[in-house]
Parts: C-alpha cells; sequence; structure tokens
C-alpha cells in the first residue's frame, strides 16, 4: 500500500506532545522565593501562607527558600524580617529606599526584577492581594515569563517544573499550568488559600541586602497623601473565625436578612456566593469562592447555595460545612461535612432563635474556639 498521501503523526496531546528545551541561560535558576508583602508597616498574612507552601515546594526541590522584603528604612522592614525567618525562610533578600515607603508600580517592579536577574530564583510567588497582582503582572511582563494567577493548589513535577492548579472555564474545571521553557516560574494565590504554618521564634538567618538603582525623579507616579478606605474593614471573610452565607436558594433579596440575623446572633461575619453579587443583592466584598473571598473559618453554614466548583475552591478549607439546601442532589453535599435538605428561608429563623436563647454574649464570642 502506498504512504504517499499519508499525513505526518500528529503530536501527543498533553504536557507528553510538548518539547521541553530550557535555554541554557535559565539552567542555574535555582531556589524558591516568596515575596513577603509589606504595606504600611504591616505584612500581609497571605506572605506567611505562601512560606509555608514554598517551604514544601523547596524541600522537594531540595533548595533554598527566600523572602523578598520590599520598604523604606526602619524598623518594619527589621520585624518583617525576622517575621519571615520564624514562618521557615532560609534566608531574606532586603531592598531598602525611601522611595519604597508607598507602593509604587515603577519601584517595587524596578527592585523585584533587578533582584530576579542578579540572583536567578526558580520560583517566585506572590499573594493574589490588590498590591500582588498589580506587581506580579508587571514583574512577569518585564522578565517575559509565564504568570499563573489565583492558584489553588502548587506542587512539584516529576521534571521539577511548578504544577500550578487553577480554576478555569468560569470556576467549572480546574487546570494544572506549567512554565516550561522559562524562569522564573511565578505563581499568585489568594488570601486563606494555603493554611497558615506554624510560626516558630528562631534567630534572623542570612540578609542580603540590594541596592535599589532608581532616583525619585524617575518615577512618573508620585504619592500625595493616604487616605484610608473606610468601608475596607467592614467585611472580613478571609480571616472569620465562623461564616454564614446565602445563595440563590433564598429566593429573593430581603430573604437575605435571615442570614444577617444568624451570623448576628453567633458572632459571624456573612456572605453570599457568586449569584447573588451579579444580581446586585449584595456587595462583591462579600462574595465568597474563587472569584470572591476564599475562607478557612472554623464553621461555614452555606444557606441555599448548589456548590459550583468555583465556590468550592472557595470553602473547601474550612474545619466544618453545614449545608442547607432543599435539593438532595446539590453539589454541595458532595464536600460538606453536615448537610440538611430543608427550606433554608424556614430554617434560618429557627436555628437563629435555638443560637440566641443557647448563647449568653460571652458564649457567641467562645463558639468558634
Amino acid at each position: 500500500m502506498s504512504t504517499a498521501n499519508r499525513e505526518p503523526p500528529r503530536p501527543a496531546a498533553g504536557r507528553a506532545g510538548i518539547k521541553k528545551e530550557l535555554p541554557a541561560h535559565f539552567k542555574d535558576y535555582r531556589h524558591v522565593w516568596v515575596f513577603i508583602e509589606l504595606e504600611r508597616g504591616q505584612v500581609h498574612p497571605v506572605s506567611f501562607e505562601l512560606l509555608g507552601e514554598g517551604r514544601k515546594l523547596a524541600d522537594k526541590l531540595q533548595v533554598q527558600l527566600a523572602g523578598v522584603v520590599l520598604g523604606p528604612p526602619g524598623e518594619a522592614v527589621g520585624n518583617a524580617v525576622a517575621e519571615a525567618f520564624a514562618y521557615g525562610a532560609d534566608l531574606v533578600y532586603i531592598a531598602e529606599a525611601p522611595l519604597l515607603a508607598d507602593y509604587r508600580n515603577e519601584p517595587f517592579t524596578k527592585a523585584m526584577t533587578d533582584l530576579v536577574d542578579t540572583h536567578k530564583p526558580e520560583i517566585l510567588l506572590l499573594g493574589a492581594t490588590t498590591l500582588g497582582r498589580d506587581l506580579a503582572g508587571s514583574v512577569a511582563t518585564t522578565l517575559q515569563t509565564g504568570l499563573t494567577a489565583d492558584c489553588t493548589e502548587l506542587d512539584v513535577d516529576t521534571d521539577s517544573s511548578l504544577a500550578a492548579t487553577r480554576p478555569t472555564f468560569g470556576g467549572s474545571l480546574l487546570c494544572t499550568i506549567y512554565t516550561l521553557n522559562f524562569r522564573p516560574q511565578m505563581a499568585t494565590v489568594r488570601p486563606r488559600v494555603m493554611p497558615m504554618p506554624q510560626r516558630t521564634d528562631k534567630p534572623v538567618g542570612r540578609v542580603i541586602r540590594h541596592k535599589l538603582s532608581l532616583a525619585e525623579d524617575e518615577i512618573a507616579t508620585k504619592v500625595l497623601g493616604f487616605l484610608p478606605d473606610n468601608q475596607s474593614a467592614k467585611a472580613n471573610l478571609a480571616y472569620a473565625d465562623v461564616v454564614v452565607a446565602g445563595g440563590l436558594g433564598l429566593g429573593a433579596a430581603e430573604n437575605l436578612q435571615l442570614v444577617k440575623n444568624l451570623a448576628r446572633a453567633i458572632g459571624a461575619e456573612h456572605g453570599c456566593s457568586r449569584p447573588l453579587v451579579q444580581k446586585s443583592w449584595m456587595p462583591a466584598d462579600r462574595q465568597i469562592g474563587q472569584t470572591g473571598k476564599t475562607i478557612r473559618p472554623k464553621l461555614y453554614i452555606a444557606a441555599g447555595i448548589s456548590g459550583a466548583v468555583q465556590h468550592r475552591v472557595g470553602v473547601e478549607g474550612a474545619d466544618l460545612i453545614v449545608a442547607i439546601n432543599t435539593d438532595p442532589n446539590a453539589p454541595i453535599f458532595d464536600f460538606a461535612h453536615l448537610g440538611i435538605v430543608t427550606d433554608a428561608i424556614r430554617f434560618l429563623p429557627a436555628l437563629t432563635e435555638a443560637f440566641t436563647r443557647r448563647l449568653s454574649p460571652h458564649s457567641r464570642d467562645k463558639l468558634a474556639s
């Protein structure tokens, strides 16, 4: 049989069909870095969560875990360095300069990219905060490397590549993304996605200082003042010990008051699923899920929430999940620890009344202890 018209074989699907050829100048990139987000004297807790995850990656790769602190000269930077070591860093890189006192994209990007070009990490992790997202995108673009945003899982593949998993297609699927031919491999992770590691007091270790070669008059943006957002502290879902949330199963916007009443009775934060924000029933800072807040409470009560994948990845770190839904086949029952098949509109007032009778003002504070 003639084979003259036969098509050439197609490459195999998936990673098996991808030829990985790391350029020679990237082969000496080693170690795992975590950006320690320091803003107005405070380190964002997501930095410590990432140090815990970075420790696992560094141990698998048999390399060092480093923290990166950018900020103005002073006590705050020193405290951030000490905390980085307490949460597992082997060494810390520091760039101190007065023009790093307030976050601006230009000087922070310059400091980070200079550090990367000089010391060559293979993995760089940042928190998916407002600051972290802005910095990560700019650094990845400047370095011309890959960035996987809002990851829910990080691991090391058999060939030592970073396997960064995140939801896609509106949260209906999970995909794992690799940066095969570029370094560093970058990823952002939202607060509370990863568990907080144990803090251990220990002496400050090796510190490497980097001088930022940038002058104030070279920066286009100027900080004229700082006005705190008075609304930003109202929703503290990510770090709440008890959370009560409602979904479309509540039927109407006014029924969200039932969720708020229960939350008030037990000293909890209240939230909602994505469809309720899309309907403008609740503000976006109350949304729970992959495209909202990730939570890790000791108790999570979900009323009238079906439990789509994008919601699941935002709540499955909770110690105890109680689901209330009329549909016995709702996906949320697949991962809830306790499921109650009933009408949340009737059940929530009864539950609130029962808690109110049993809980004194002092015992409400002890509910999550």
